[in-house]
């Protein structure tokens, strides 16, 4: 089968279109033909290699962490369950390899594919739907008539967030690039403001600041929650990645207004959630640009270069 690979870690251009085995489903496991993948920043530190206790070093690798298809085979019966049901999911935590024509999973780490979206519509609210309701809901414990900050409002998981907020019935205040103001206030945003213009220091105070962006000035956007509030961030500092994570960490623990960080794991449950939104319409997708699997590497080089809107999403089959 046809895979995104890549011998060795380094820049977009180690990743190509490569073959391997076909995977078949074991006892418990479902088989699934993979229709589209999306480019998630998790990757971008992956392929570069600033996660290599994460990734290891044996090569060559496999990039992608969710996927939208159909059931091609069971390895067992399943209830609920058939081979051609449409589905999505995500991999693991930890794991990476979806950009490929197959993959086989455990049915918890795959739900129904919402009704009425195409693949690369569905796949394109995956990641970032899965770690917005997470982030809000399970983390910050959002709640109707908050003040919310989503930082990095305009990419994969700000663009679900700026929506989710909305939708639980928060005061949505969003920082994007300039060219992405329309379009984040069109995702629902009460107030946007271009982060190159608009510091910590024009801002707040909020109930929940959350930062989907690259893990700088965490401190002075903790200053910003009022007394009660609570941040969560996603991300770190992947060019002072010691400093960034020990904050971090330190954050988690000491002070009033604690710092939420969590590694994802979706499970059937929250995949489910996250099928009723998009099909109650609380949520859109937002698909960038659609690539084939043979330009893995312009996709990747294209998420890096920043000033994304939504997700860029790999078609596969």
């Amino acid at each position: 089968m046809r895979a995104a690979r890549y011998d060795r870690y380094g820049p977009p251009e180690v990743l190509y279109e490569g073959t391997l085995p076909k995977p078949v489903a074991g006892p418990g496991e479902v088989l699934v033909r993979v229709h589209a993948a999306s480019v998630n920043g998790g990757e971008l530190l992956g392929r570069a290699g600033k996660v290599r206790l994460i990734t290891g070093r044996r090569f060559p690798q496999g990039t992608g962490i969710d996927f939208a298809g159909e059931v091609a085979a069971l390895g067992s019966p399943m209830p609920g369950l058939m081979v051609g049901d449409r589905v999505w999911g995500l991999l693991p935590r930890a794991s990476f390899g979806s950009i490929a024509e197959f993959v086989a999973v455990r049915p918890r780490q795959l739900a129904l594919a919402p009704a009425g979206l195409d693949p690369a519509q569905a796949v394109s609210l995956l990641a970032g739907g899965t770690t917005s309701i997470t982030a809000l809901r399970d983390k910050a414990r959002l709640r109707a008539g908050e003040r919310l900050l989503v930082r990095g409002a305009s990419g994969g998981v700000g663009s679900v967030a700026v929506q989710l907020g909305r939708a639980y019935g928060a005061h949505v205040t969003a920082l994007a690039g300039a060219r992405n103001l329309g379009f984040v206030r069109d995702l629902g945003a009460h107030e946007v403001f271009d982060y190159a213009t608009t510091g910590p220091a024009d801002l707040g105070p909020f109930d929940v600041v959350l930062d989907t962006a690259i893990g700088t000035e965490l401190g002075a956007f903790r200053r910003l929650l009022a007394p009660g509030g609570r941040m969560v961030s996603i991300t770190f500092d992947s060019r002072h990645m010691l400093s960034s994570l020990s904050y971090i960490l330190a954050s988690t623990v000491f002070g009033t207004r604690r710092v939420r960080f969590f590694s994802g794991n979706p499970t059937h449950r929250l995949l489910a959630d996250l099928t009723r939104l998009a099909e109650n319409g609380a949520l859109r997708p937002v698909v960038d640009t659609i690539h084939p699997l043979a330009d893995i590497a312009e996709a990747h080089r294209a998420l890096e270069a920043g000033g994304v809107r939504g997700k860029h999403v790999i078609r596969i089959g």
